[in-house]
């Protein structure tokens, strides 16, 4: 049996019911200008408004236009039904079709009413600007708890029509002995959806991660492109989207390059001959760095981190604004100093040492003429020493 949800109090009926031809007239009529009425308002609040208005009044007017176009013909509807004349039956199935119409155009009203606060809020902090780390805040929260919105009024309106059908309210009635049991096969079943809509909250609060942060997960590096109810995309560098379970951010250890600032320090490693002349390097690079756009000036430097049997390492240090300027300083860093080193100093090229002795005598050859029919000289190899001396036979690894 249905039971009618009037959000108007219908007029006494008079003791002649009105004609079936007629009252569906009467409510196709009522329809069709409820329909024109809504589309001639919008216009014309579209065309006096203009671009120029502000974002709250562009927004409102935007988002509630669907909505509001399901509200206006069934609260028209039903004050049509209140004025017209049937008989019980038919007038109760209609009133409680309309009564579901106008609770699922209500809910749906209110869920575009919560984008309207997240497009002004967003507008006033904008994350396409050097210092965003409070718009980062506010744009996490507000898309977290927007959707977290939406989904109590999805459910609280879904609720509201089953509510309606009074069978559904005795089949209510006769589960509640049996809540208990219910509850738990249903927790059991939707743990990984709750543990998600948890984490989300938690997300939301404590924001260990925000929108267009700049993270390593699973060995991937990029940008949180949206976080959603229950999963996180993440931009790669290479556009590719890595799609997370957001409780992924809560369990597991992660890398976040933005958590608090967005500076940070890059590196490059040279792995150069002993001969290569330091301090000519480390002036190089503070050529190089004050020329580039991608350094903000404040940390620099360059040291040796390693020496081994034929190479030393070289580290150059430099900060940047954000990750994006870091890893292009690091390349551009890294290509003017192995240019550097091949035009001016291509003795710092690593090179591969061996030392040639001569068999007959046991000494090492001045010149290749010198080396015996039992020797055979390593490629490059440079006769400068005399006997007992150890030569250098110079090859590119």
């Amino acid at each position: 049996m249905l039971t009618p949800l009037p959000l108007i109090a219908a007029s006494p009926q008079s003791s002649t019911d009105t004609p079936l031809a007629i009252t569906l007239g009467i409510l196709g009529g009522t329809l069709l200008a409820a329909i024109a009425l809504h589309s001639v308002l919008f216009r014309t609040l579209r065309r006096f408004l203009g671009p120029s208005a502000e974002v709250f009044t562009r927004s409102l007017i935007q988002r509630t236009r669907r909505p509001t176009a399901l509200i206006v013909p069934v609260v028209g509807l039903e004050i049509a039904l209140a004025l017209t004349h049937l008989h019980d039956p038919l007038r109760n199935d209609l009133l409680h079709v309309v009564g579901i119409a106008i609770t699922l155009a209500v809910a749906f009203l209110f869920v575009r009413l919560t984008y309207v606060i997240e497009d002004v809020v967003l507008d006033r902090h904008r994350i396409d600007t050097a210092d965003n780390l409070r718009a980062r805040q506010l744009h996490t929260q507000i898309q977290i708890l927007r959707r977290i919105t939406v989904a109590a009024v999805a459910v609280i309106a879904l609720a509201v029509v089953l509510m309606s059908f009074s069978a559904v309210r005795v089949a209510g009635a006769s589960l509640l002995a049996s809540a208990g049991l219910i509850g738990l096969v249903a927790g059991v079943a939707a743990r990984p959806t709750l543990a998600n809509v948890v984490a989300g909250i938690q997300i939301a609060l404590s924001q260990p991660i925000r929108v267009d942060d700049v993270v390593v997960v699973e060995g991937q590096w990029g940008r949180v492109e949206q976080i959603a109810l229950t999963y996180v995309v993440v931009r790669i560098w290479d556009l590719r989207r890595l799609v997370l379970p957001i409780v992924y951010f809560v369990e597991t250890p992660f890398e976040n390059w933005t958590r608090s600032i967005a500076d940070i320090i890059g590196w490059v490693n040279l792995e150069v001959d002993h001969r290569t002349p330091v301090e000519e390097v480390r002036q190089r690079l503070h050529e190089i760095l004050a020329h580039s756009r991608n350094w903000d000036g404040k940390t620099w430097n360059l040291q040796v981190t390693e020496a081994g049997p034929s190479t030393i390492t070289l580290r150059a240090m430099m900060s940047s604004a954000n990750s994006s300027a870091s890893w292009d300083l690091q390349c551009e860093v890294r290509e003017q100093l192995i240019a550097f080193l091949r035009d001016l100093h291509p003795d710092a090229l690593p090179r591969i040492r061996t030392e040639v002795i001569d068999k007959r005598t046991g000494l090492v050859p001045a010149t290749p003429s010198d080396v015996g029919p039992n020797v055979t000289p390593g490629p490059g190899f440079r006769g400068i020493g005399g006997p007992g001396r150890s030569q250098e036979a110079d090859a590119a690894p």
